[in-house]
């Protein structure tokens, strides 16, 4: 199986499509909208249904699914570069059903989900009827899962949990939660845990507050505690000690699309970057015209070329291999490069627009402080390099004798008996 840098004639007019669309329809709801997640607002429903119909109509609907679930099926590879064009907009994901966490949480739902569990929960999700939430991280243990402390006890036919969750996905807007809780506190590791379904409206459920990114004064983030929250037995997803493997199910996906989307945001800030240098003038020139923002301008299209193509190699491996394990790897790289890149490609587009770059006028300081959450988002950047490392190094082997393999002299040694019957040297 190989991927030869062509797309089918048939799949590059649907991102033609999408990427007029895009452009033409999704991006200005970015400024007219509050939240693509707020299911309750009229006015967002106002704009965004008659889009997602339309989207509906071309078949690109929640294209992250397989099509028992509605989806197209489509392989990490398509679905990587329509992401990329998504990436543009805050509501487009939204608009085209792949929205997260929503589906990473469906991806959870489908696999682990009762019937029962799939008609009230999944299907209402899968239709952007309802929203839902990622509750995992702790305060004071971050995503570590090894010192979790939030609790859940088996008390006749319920669960009871207790604890405080931090940085919730959307709790504000969402119908359920999908939040790891310790079940089995002497178990290994990495079988403590378990993962629940947990409605919303469920006494004890309560957000302390919702925290914004930098100075918004409210966002879509939680604080959550859970005070003696009773759900019934069968809202465990997967076995008991299962919250770790059903956490990896989401996770493994949502990185390698984080990556895929981040590309659009990136682009777009390249394109801004060019369009100043070509349209601002000083010093006798336009700014285009100076080596150190052409220097710039190169750095930036290196860096944004190398990524798509570590990005798009990882999700060719995922197609070729079906399974996240696997590509383990590839995906922590991809993880650990992306807000470096995010970052560094913004900084560069808001030096060269002045003053005017560092004001709410433009994106870049609002994309210079995603570039940070998403050097956190999903597990900490220096997690990653840790993991890749270690993926890295099984496959070496220390040195047998006292210097490396690579020694010279040894070397010249060995390369001399080699060739001793053939060639006369003096040594």
């Amino acid at each position: 199986m190989s991927w030869d840098f062509e797309t089918e004639p048939e799949f590059q007019r649907q991102l033609e499509w999408i990427e007029q669309f895009v452009r033409a329809e999704v991006e200005p709801l970015d400024y007219v909208l509050e939240s693509p997640y707020d299911v309750r607002d009229e006015k967002r429903n106002k704009l965004v249904r008659p889009l997602q119909a339309e989207v509906r109509k071309r078949k690109l609907w929640a294209c992250h699914l397989e099509p028992e679930l509605g989806g197209q099926g489509y392989g990490q590879v398509k679905l990587a570069l329509m992401n990329e064009i998504l990436g543009r907009s805050r509501f487009a994901p939204t608009v085209f059903g792949c929205q997260a966490p929503d589906s990473g949480n469906a991806e959870i739902l489908a696999k682990y989900g009762t019937p029962e569990q799939k008609k009230r929960f999944l299907q209402p999700l899968l239709d952007n009827e309802i929203v839902s939430c990622f509750s995992m991280t702790e305060p004071q243990g971050g995503a570590d899962p090894k010192v979790f402390a939030t609790r859940a006890e088996p008390h006749g036919d319920d669960w009871v949990i207790n604890g405080e969750k931090w940085f919730s996905s959307n709790a504000r807007w969402a119908s359920f939660m999908i939040t790891m809780a310790v079940t089995d506190p002497d178990a290994a590791p990495y079988r403590k845990l378990s993962a629940f379904i947990v409605p919303a409206d469920a006494p004890g459920v309560n957000i302390v507050r919702n925290v914004g990114v930098g100075d918004e004064p409210e966002g879509s983030h939680a604080y959550m505690r859970y005070q003696d929250v009773r759900i019934p037995k069968d809202h465990l997803l997967g076995n008991r000690g299962d919250g770790f493997v059903v956490a990896q199910t989401r996770l493994g996906g949502g990185r390698i699309h984080h990556a895929m989307r981040t590309i659009g945001q990136v682009r777009r800030a390249f394109d801004l970057m060019c369009e100043r240098a070509l349209s601002r003038n000083t010093q006798g020139s336009v700014l285009a015209d100076k080596q150190m923002v052409q220097e710039k301008i190169a750095d930036s299209w290196i860096e944004i070329e190398q990524f798509r193509l570590l990005v798009l190699r990882t999700a060719w491996r995922i197609d070729r291999y079906k399974d996240y394990l696997k590509v383990r790897k590839d995906i922590s790289a991809v993880k650990a490069q992306m807000p470096k890149v995010f970052h560094d490609v913004v900084v560069r587009a808001l030096q060269i627009h002045g003053s005017l770059g560092v004001t709410p006028e433009m994106p870049f300081v609002d994309q210079v402080l995603e570039s940070f959450v998403m050097g956190l988002a999903d597990g900490p950047t220096e997690v990653h390099k840790i993991t890749l490392a270690r993926q890295i190094l099984r496959d070496y082997k220390p040195a047998a004798g006292l210097f490396p393999t690579g020694h010279i002299p040894a070397l010249r040694a060995a390369a001399i008996r080699k060739f001793a019957d053939r060639i006369e040297l003096e040594v």
